[in-house]
């Protein structure tokens, strides 16, 4: 069996070092490291963490070649084992690649684990070495021993994230299965119950919509790994677990019995890691159905696994009765809004944006919302727009086309025909169209007369004026004014504002906050703005819009028509 040893070498070095054991290796074998990992679409070169990679036979040395960024060809003298030793360096927080300190460990072996190439269909073993005193181990990757866990192939094996360390750990059931959730870096005495208990009716929900009230779930075991930080957000997805990073403040405290705002955050990150369970890990795009793991693995549907994955998560917090519907509505609305403001939705479609997702999704920078647009949110909306499209057609819902694409494809791989074939399942009719203009169009969606059609009421409000003004600030006491983005036809844009721009004075008052110019600047007049750029100072003139920007209010409708109110108690619960 292809064994790793990992031991934490030295963890104020952020170290790990890797014992690979190859037995019976090809007379030339080619050892490589992932490029990239599933689920996050962007080429991460994680090789260049490797170091003192040696390979040995027993005793004697056996010659190692690098032949390119991410591989290594051994030339082993006959069919004795083949060892490999090399030092990892992990000092990365997000849920991605690996980390290690003195109170914390984490990995994925994406990060670790060089591939044996030709033998990837085999059985794979981890074996952890001696772990600082203290320190628990969590992972779905099934044991096989004390500290041992075995895959099944090496597919499985990158799929199983550890968490390391000294950590807050709780247990539920879902439908007879184990469930298990760890924390690390909480502050003392956070509601841990509470945290179990709407997970487990997040779990409860979901499981349910795809098996039904007896159905099982497709894993013997579910491990939730969250990493509290005083800033982060994010969250990987795994054929049996999920590693998440959130604010260690959004998790709820005793005694507290509205949910904050940073709560319901967390927790509809909790409930779209876990739907990624079906929707991505096995419903996929049929370019997944193997990966390659050396270079981009290209798909035009994430605006389909990320974005509906989007749009149920809220949705199962509503389901679940985390949530009501008008804070429901509230999240649809700065979704809808997010979108709307980005100039970028007019110059790609979400198919190009999810083919596009190594190159620009990623790789975010000052042009984004110029230049290309979110297949999470859009992608969501989308969604959206097929689920209230098909319930006021009266002819079931998107929760029937899901389940019609799981069991169409057996849970496996699918394409576009695929998806515009279980949506004609359910609908009775084509829905190309809809596609062709939702997905690989530029046009905004329909929203406004879907969501009125449903009982749900959509009022104009004024923008933030720095939204109005088509800026994107950071600002700060200590930092200032400072411009991240200027959006594409703006009055800023137009002024000569640039990003990178520090914003120093508004008619000849220093400002800290640009809106707080407001109070002396007429609404829409134009006014002279100090900032500096490169060490010098410059005067520009801003001429706001003539129609100032707005954002939409999403509500309940007070007393929406007859079928409106149906349609909205079928959708919304109320």
């Amino acid at each position: 069996m292809i064994t790793y040893r990992i031991d934490v070498a030295d963890v104020h070095a952020h170290l790990y070092r890797v014992t690979l054991t190859v037995p019976q290796p090809a007379p030339e074998q080619v050892l490589s490291l992932p490029v990239w990992i599933p689920g996050s679409y962007m080429v991460r070169e994680f090789g260049r963490h490797l170091s003192e990679v040696q390979a040995r036979q027993g005793r004697t040395p056996v010659p190692l070649q690098q032949r390119d960024k991410t591989s290594w060809i051994a030339r082993p003298e006959g069919r004795g084992a083949l060892t490999l030793s090399y030092l990892v360096y992990a000092f990365d927080t997000s849920v991605r690649t690996a980390f290690l300190n003195a109170s914390r460990g984490f990995f994925n072996n994406t990060s670790l684990c060089l591939r044996v190439e030709g033998r990837e269909a085999e059985p794979h073993r981890i074996e952890l070495g001696a772990l600082p005193r203290g320190w628990e181990v969590a992972t779905a990757m099934p044991a096989d021993g004390p500290r041992a866990f075995v895959a099944a192939d090496y597919d499985e094996l990158v799929d199983h994230p550890f968490e390391l360390g000294s950590f807050w750990r709780g247990r539920f059931e879902v439908a007879g299965v184990p469930h298990e959730f760890v924390v690390a870096g909480a502050w003392p005495g956070f509601d841990g119950d509470r945290l179990l208990t709407d997970t487990r009716r997040i779990c409860e929900a979901q499981v349910a919509f795809w098996h039904g009230p007896q159905g099982q779930p497709p894993y013997e075991r579910y491990v939730f790994m969250l990493n509290t930080v005083e800033e982060g957000y994010g969250g990987l997805e795994h054929r049996a677990s999920t590693a998440l990073i959130a604010n260690r403040r959004d998790l709820p405290r005793p005694g507290v019995a509205a949910a904050s705002d940073g709560y319901v955050t967390l927790l509809g990150l909790i409930s779209h890691e876990f739907f990624h369970t079906w929707n991505v890990k096995r419903l996929k795009p049929a370019p997944f159905a193997q990966f390659d793991y050396t270079r981009e693995n290209y798909t035009e549907l994430l605006w389909f696994f990320e974005g509906f994955t989007s749009y149920y998560d809220d949705q199962f917090l509503l389901r679940a009765g985390l949530i009501d519907a008008p804070r429901y509505l509230k999240l649809i609305g700065k979704t809808v809004n997010g979108v709307l403001a980005g100039p970028g939705r007019k110059v790609q479609s979400v198919a190009q944006a999810s083919f596009d997702a190594w190159v620009k999704y990623y790789r975010a920078d000052e042009n984004t919302p110029n230049a290309t647009v979110s297949y999470y949110t859009k992608g969501s909306l989308v969604a959206m727009a097929l689920d209230l499209t098909l319930r006021a057609e009266a002819r079931g819902s998107l929760d029937d086309v899901m389940r019609a694409l799981w069991a169409a494809s057996d849970g496996g791989p699918v394409d576009e025909a695929a998806i515009l074939a279980a949506l004609q399942s359910v609908g009775r009719r084509s829905y190309a169209d809809e596609l062709a203009a939702w997905v690989h169009g530029t046009d905004d969606l329909p929203l406004q007369p879907l969501l009125e059609r449903a009982g749900v009421a959509v009022k104009p409000e004024p923008a933030g004026w720095s939204a109005a003004l088509g800026l994107r600030l950071s600002e700060g006491a200590l930092s200032g004014v400072q411009v991240r983005q200027v959006l594409r036809g703006s009055a800023a844009e137009r002024a000569g504002v640039s990003a990178g721009d520090e914003l120093l004075a508004v008619d000849g008052w220093r400002i800290r906050r640009l809106d707080d110019a407001q109070q002396w600047v007429g609404a829409g007049l134009p006014f002279e703005l100090l900032l500096a750029r490169d060490q010098r100072l410059h005067t520009v003139r801003v001429v706001p819009e003539a129609t100032p920007a707005a954002t939409l209010l999403l509500s309940p409708a007070d007393k929406p028509a007859k079928s409106a109110a149906a349609l909205r108690r079928a959708w919304l619960g109320c």
